[in-house]
């Protein structure tokens, strides 16, 4: 039976199993979806030789960019923004290649695009992760100027929470969160930004997508803010790696 899985640490509430699992059900495809949760990124040579059925696996936190180094390649969007989730694995000829790919640019582009307006023109974006690069490159390609904020500012790469000021939160009507902060169990912690300078003219986008409403979407739809969360996203960018899975090849 073929077998696709999820790169990870921890994985007690991954997406992805549930997800693949209920796809195949109702698909009939014989095939299996498990979860690799791994403490360390070097064990997933362990991963691809114990598993000879396995040809293709999701990543996730915190391995998005700790993987590229094991991949014998990467399409192009991938390598650019140096951020990997989708893995697949050619077994062809006695031999093992794994070749890298990025649907998080795909999933968020097309879950965010129907809620951009006009006046959306700089987006911030919360983290500096692996998952901030396919955010960061989506929203330039949609000519949304980004910035990175973290805990602590990076000359030249992002500034932090207690830098965001009236002006800047006026300014950058979109927010992105690419951080974990408000996943179940830990509902309550919330990235530390000045809401009560969000208005109507803001759009809250966050990647968790459990709860469906994190604190940090109701603090924006308090203000008048249009929110979302990242379930779509997530569903989206499961299909186009299910999509990379199963071509016979993948060009840039």
């Amino acid at each position: 039976m073929k077998q696709y899985g999820l790169i990870g640490y921890p994985l007690s509430h991954s997406f992805s199993r549930r997800f693949f699992t209920e796809y195949f059900e109702k698909e009939s495809i014989a095939a299996e979806y498990l979860n690799f949760e791994i403490s360390d990124i070097s064990l997933l040579t362990n991963v691809i030789n114990e598993n000879p059925q396995l040809i293709g696996f999701n990543v996730t936190i915190p391995y998005k960019q700790a993987i590229i180094p094991y991949l014998d390649s990467c399409d192009a969007k991938a390598a650019a923004i140096k951020a990997v989730n989708t893995v697949k694995i050619d077994r062809s000829g006695g031999n093992i290649s794994l070749r890298g790919f990025n649907t998080d640019l795909i999933g968020f582009r097309d879950s965010i695009l129907p809620l951009l307006k006009p006046h959306h023109k700089k987006a911030l974006i919360l983290g500096t992760g692996g998952a901030s690069k396919a955010i960061v490159a989506t929203l330039n390609d949609l000519s949304i100027s980004t910035q990175l904020v973290s805990r602590e500012a990076k000359d030249g790469i992002s500034i932090s929470y207690d830098q965001l000021t009236k002006e800047i939160m006026e300014d950058f009507s979109v927010v992105v969160n690419t951080t974990p902060l408000g996943t179940f169990p830990k509902t309550e912690a919330f990235p530390e930004i000045p809401y009560e300078f969000l208005n109507s003219n803001h759009l809250l986008f966050d990647l968790v997508y459990n709860p469906a409403i994190t604190q940090f979407l109701q603090k924006g739809a308090d203000h008048g803010a249009i929110t979302k969360n990242g379930l779509e996203m997530l569903e989206l960018q499961a299909m186009a790696a299910w999509g990379i899975w199963n071509e016979e090849g993948q060009g840039d």
